[in-house]
């Protein structure tokens, strides 16, 4: 606040100096004793006003930033709000005052001293508020911040548009129209100056406009550009999945608007985010993906599916030998082994039922070898089945087909799933391949549709009617011993 005090103080004596031709100008020297001890005496009680308004509106504020609970004393949260601009007012009272009052002491001895006296305050008013009011504002953006509480539309301050025009007005306006009234009152013969003694006055006011115009360019843009910085880095963070990131709002024009907007906006994405991945989670990464995409219709479509079926063996057995917490652990660890495993091979888990779970392969996505994806999936789940969980035994059905996929329920509830032969056959094999040795039984049909690279891992045999299809299926067994001949073999050695 000295600063801009002092700034303009100088502009007010450069203008009254140089301002103005030489018989008109106003030197030190030529100030009589009287308007000095004026002078004198209102600086000292400018100051000393100054200071304790300065003070009295500041201190609550203070006071107020410094506790913990900054949002109790309501009054001292607007007052914060509004400082930089009673600061600003106190100045430009202070200069305003002291303008009239030296302007009329010395109307009694010169109207022309009085009306350069008025001018060259005026202009030290304006320079000193827009430099205050900038600095000002900039020291006390933490306690903006804090006042603010994210809500700029609570403070009122001077929008971009505004300041730009305030500063045109000081840095341009103010002396090009000093220099036009110049050169007319020395052409209607106002002033006595020939046009070589305007030569001064006119350079004087462009060189303090051109100096004043730097101040007060590097201010404004700083204020502006502040906001934007921070911005930019926060987007940059946000381009990186950081969705954590927020920035401080500490303007209560249209930047701090800005600042609000893109907090919602990143508190909107990090929302949409959470819901997104927590429907993933529930109905799969490719669904979720596919509904928000396309959205969500009652009604399906028809698909080749591979379909993926395993149930583990004596459910029943475990729950009644096994605490509940124990039982879950299990189930987890048996869920996460399943999800691993088909989503390594492009296929989804459907839906977990119970100790069961169902996974599809080539819906709602196309994949090119979605029975292959399905019959390999089956092999690879039965051998880290084996690995992993040790004495726990299963049953794997796997068969593949035209099923139809979509989502089925109501406008209220709904899930999407495939419905059709392929996923009925599955569970019947699932059921006949608890009997089975290697405990996996896939379907020639399934085998069929697969390509040769892994039906080469396939053996077709017999055919059996599965309970509730009326035809018979061919059943096709995988060969395991290529793919982990040590489970396989400590299998076999457990159920001897």
């Amino acid at each position: 606040m000295l600063r801009a005090n002092l700034i303009g103080a100088l502009f007010t004596f450069a203008f009254l100096r140089f301002g103005m031709p030489d018989a008109d100008s106003i030197s030190l020297g030529e100030i009589n004793a009287q308007n000095q001890l004026y002078f004198l005496v209102y600086l000292v009680v400018a100051i000393t006003v100054g200071a304790w308004a300065s003070i009295q509106l500041s201190m609550p504020v203070l006071i107020w930033h410094r506790r913990r609970s900054r949002l109790d004393d309501e009054a001292a949260r607007r007052r914060a709000l509004r400082l930089p601009s009673l600061l600003t007012a106190v100045n430009l009272g202070l200069w305003m005052f002291g303008g009239v009052l030296l302007a009329m002491l010395n109307l009694r001895s010169s109207g022309k001293n009085a009306i350069l006296v008025g001018l060259a305050s005026l202009i030290g008013a304006l320079v000193t508020a827009v430099l205050s009011f900038m600095q000002s504002e900039k020291v006390l953006r933490p306690i903006t911040v804090a006042a603010m509480a994210n809500d700029p539309e609570t403070a009122k301050a001077p929008g971009v548009a505004v300041r730009i025009a305030a500063f045109w007005t000081v840095s341009v306006a103010v002396p090009m129209s000093v220099i036009v009234v110049l050169i007319v009152l020395q052409r209607v013969g106002t002033i006595d100056a020939s046009a070589q003694d305007l030569e001064r006055p006119i350079l004087w006011m462009a060189v303090a406009s051109i100096v004043f115009g730097l101040l007060a360019i590097s201010r404004l843009v700083r204020s502006i550009t502040d906001p934007i910085k921070q911005i930019r880095t926060a987007l940059r963070q946000v381009r990186a999945g950081n969705l954590n990131v927020a920035v401080k709002i500490y303007d209560g024009n249209d930047l701090g608007l800005l600042q609000a907007g893109f907090n919602e906006m990143v508190d909107d994405l990090r929302e949409r985010q959470e819901l997104r991945n927590l429907f993933g989670r529930y109905v799969g990464e490719d669904v979720a993906r596919r509904a928000i995409e396309s959205g969500t219709e009652l009604g399906g479509e028809e698909r080749y599916v591979g379909v993926l079926f395993v149930d583990i063996v004596g459910s029943t057995r475990l729950a009644v030998n096994r605490p509940p917490r124990e039982v879950v652990e299990l189930l987890n660890e048996f869920f996460q082994i399943v999800v691993e495993v088909v989503g390594r091979h492009g296929g989804f888990v459907n839906k977990f039922q119970g100790d069961a779970a169902l996974a599809v392969f080539g819906a709602p996505l196309d994949q090119a070898d979605f029975a292959g994806a399905a019959l390999a999936a089956g092999r690879e789940l039965r051998v880290e089945l084996a690995r992993r969980l040790g004495d726990v035994d299963m049953g794997i059905g796997v068969s593949a087909g035209k099923a139809v996929a979509g989502h089925i329920g109501a406008q209220q509830r709904l899930e999407y799933t495939v419905i059709g032969d392929p996923v009925n056959e599955a569970a019947r094999l699932t059921e006949l391949a608890k009997d089975e040795p290697t405990r996996v039984l896939g379907s020639a049909r399934a085998v069929f549709l697969a390509s040769d690279a892994e039906a080469e891992h396939w053996q077709i045999g017999e055919g059996i009617e599965l309970r509730g299809r009326g035809i018979e299926t061919l059943l096709a067994r995988p060969n395991l011993v290529e793919t982990a001949p040590d489970v396989i073999a400590e299998v076999a050695a457990d159920e001897d």
